[in-house]
């Protein structure tokens, strides 16, 4: 079975910086691209980063580019996602995600249970 516990979620201030984790198991996760997504009250859930199975690609949505930083740990089998210079409209439920692929663009078929993001002004 697998699982993608996700942690490291928090109330911070805009300014701020946060670190996310998500750990999975009951897969190879060397094997497997991954992704994060968020979902912010009354939205629909969007596309935060991605990241192949190796690390060497990654992939951000305009609005975190050059904030935020995707990268994962193998030997872990955590992926993470820094977050820099938080923003309200960062407030959100993020989520990891496991594609069946390792490359971009295989959408994803595990998800976490989400850990909640909110930045106060």
């Amino acid at each position: 079975q697998v699982q993608l516990v996700e942690s490291g979620g928090g109330l911070v201030q805009a300014g701020d910086s946060l670190r996310l984790s998500c750990a999975t198991s009951g897969r190879t996760f060397s094997n497997y691209a991954m992704g994060w997504f968020r979902q912010a009250p009354g939205k629909e859930r969007e596309f935060v980063a991605a990241i192949t199975w190796s690390g060497a690609v990654t992939k951000y949505a305009d609005s975190v580019k050059g904030r935020f930083t995707i990268s994962r740990d193998n030997a872990k089998n955590t992926v993470y996602l820094q977050m820099n210079s938080l923003k309200p409209e960062d407030t959100a439920v993020y989520y990891c995600a496991s594609s069946p692929g390792g490359g971009l663009g295989r959408g994803y078929d595990y998800w976490g249970q989400g850990t909640q993001v909110t930045v106060s002004s």
